[in-house]
């Protein structure tokens, strides 16, 4: 099953700081590219991957110092628990979707093939694309497609989608993209669709509450000195991590204590995002957006 190739492997095994005997996640196991070089710096160590697709079992590592635990990462903290994990040495996070997700048809992730609305990235859970585009009303439209696509006029995408499906439901991408051609800028044609398909990706996965839960409970059961490494593709991604890196929470509002220390679990490691080189985007066109960050777990002591 091919998945794309593991973005600035060796940055990311770097950073990690991998020790022999540590217990590490991969957070989006996928195709298995970064756990399988993980897995080669460990000896009495455990990697946990996670993965809510079911696809990604079929990679599973035929590996003693391996295990994929089948659930999203939001219930990160619950799932090692019940594995007898309650402090890890490190956590690393690929976000975004796999380019196996993309490639496949029935997927309804690509821009490229028909498909049927869904993208979802776990087929368990009830709420696909269908339900977001035939059932949301204008206003929750409107709003995915601003606060998750970053859309110019997203209530103009909003009405022509309610008028639409009055007639007949929309079923599939090429469907959705027929309702939404006029819209589309003829110079940034690609750009427009992308962020199309990600506002309404983004809504049926919850991408940014997963994200939000997995970097809480990285940072609670991160052992000091533990890192943090996530890899983000766009900046609805790329934001929260940095501010919770940097301050803590979400909004990036730095709080201190009576001493005038900064109040967070973490110690930045990277000032600015990693980022590909050249070469890297010329061999994985994936890569050309990627953000590499990570940080530190601080010491309780040292808070």
């Amino acid at each position: 099953m091919e998945y794309h190739k593991p973005v600035l492997l060796h940055q990311c095994i770097n950073l990690l700081q991998l020790k022999p005997d540590g217990i590490y996640v991969d957070a989006t196991f996928g195709g298995g590219g970064h756990s399988r070089e993980i897995v080669k710096h460990l000896d009495t160590g455990h990697l946990y991957g996670f993965d809510q697709d079911e696809d990604a079992q079929a990679n599973a590592l035929d590996d003693d110092h391996f295990t994929l635990i089948s659930s999203n990462f939001r219930h990160l903290k619950n799932s090692l628990r019940f594995k007898g994990v309650r402090q890890i040495d490190g956590l690393l996070a690929d976000l975004g979707i796999s380019s196996h997700q993309i490639d496949e048809a029935s997927r309804g992730f690509s821009l490229r093939y028909e498909g049927p609305l869904d993208m979802r990235m776990n087929r368990s859970r009830p709420l696909d694309a269908k339900q977001v585009v035939n059932t949301y009303s204008e206003s929750e439209l409107t709003r995915i497609f601003r606060d998750y696509g970053e859309l110019v006029k997203p209530h103009f995408l909003a009405r022509a989608i309610a008028n639409a499906r009055s007639s007949s439901p929309i079923e599939t991408t090429e469907e959705l993209k027929n309702t939404l051609e006029r819209y589309a800028p003829r110079n940034k044609h690609g750009q427009f669709w992308a962020k199309v398909f990600q506002a309404i990706r983004i809504e049926v996965n919850d991408e940014m509450g997963a994200l939000h839960e997995l970097l809480n409970q990285a940072a609670e059961i991160l052992k000091p000195g533990g890192r943090l490494v996530v890899m983000s593709y766009h900046s609805l991604e790329d934001r929260p991590v940095k501010n919770f890196f940097r301050t803590g929470n979400f909004e990036g509002k730095p709080e201190k204590d009576f001493y005038g220390n900064l109040i967070r679990p973490l110690e930045p490691v990277t000032r600015k995002p990693i980022v590909p080189d050249p070469t890297e985007t010329n061999e994985n066109p994936r890569a050309r957006s990627a953000k590499l960050r990570a940080a530190e777990k601080i010491d309780d002591v040292q808070q």
